[in-house]
C-alpha cells in the first residue's frame, strides 16, 4: 500500500483470503470487493464454480488468479486494468459490511444496476452522480 499509485497492494486477511487493492496515493488504497467479469468467465468458473463468481473480495481475487506476488503489479492493461465505462453510471452509497469497527460509515460504493455485490444495498441507497475523472489517471 505504500507503493506508487494505480498498483495493486495485495495482503491476506485473516491468513486466509487475498485482497485486492489500487493504491491510491502512499498509504491509500481503495479495495475492489466485487466486479462483474467482461472476459474471462470460463477460465473464472474454472478457478472457483459460477456461485457467487466475484463477489466479495475473496472470491475476486480467487477467480482472478490473484496470489501475493501480484502485489506492486502496475493496473497499465498489461496484466491488471480498470476500464472506465463509456458514460459514467450512477453510484450507490451504502454503509460499510464485513467489517467490526466503524460499520455506519456511507463508506462503501457500488453502480446502480451492477449485479455482483455480496450482500445488496439499502432498498433506498443514496445515489452519487459521479464526474468523468481527469485523462490522465
Amino acid at each position: 500500500m505504500f507503493g506508487p499509485a494505480g498498483h495493486a497492494y495485495v495482503y491476506r486477511s485473516y491468513g486466509i483470503h487475498l485482497c485486492l487493492n489500487v493504491v491510491a496515493r502512499p498509504g491509500e488504497a481503495v479495495l475492489i470487493r466485487a466486479l462483474v467479469p467482461q472476459i474471462g468467465l470460463a477460465l473464472m468458473r474454472m478457478r472457483r464454480g459460477s456461485a457467487a463468481l466475484c463477489s466479495g473480495p475473496g472470491r475476486l481475487t480467487q477467480a482472478l488468479d490473484i496470489r501475493p506476488e501480484d502485489d506492486g503489479t502496475p493496473f497499465d492493461g498489461t496484466d491488471l486494468s480498470i476500464a472506465l465505462p463509456s458514460e459514467m453510471p450512477d453510484l450507490l452509497v451504502g454503509s460499510r459490511i464485513g467489517i467490526s469497527k466503524a460499520q455506519d460509515l456511507p463508506w462503501r460504493f457500488g453502480l446502480a444496476g451492477a449485479r455482483g455485490f455480496s450482500r445488496p444495498f439499502p432498498r433506498q441507497p443514496v445515489m452519487l452522480s459521479p464526474q468523468k475523472p481527469p485523462d490522465d489517471l
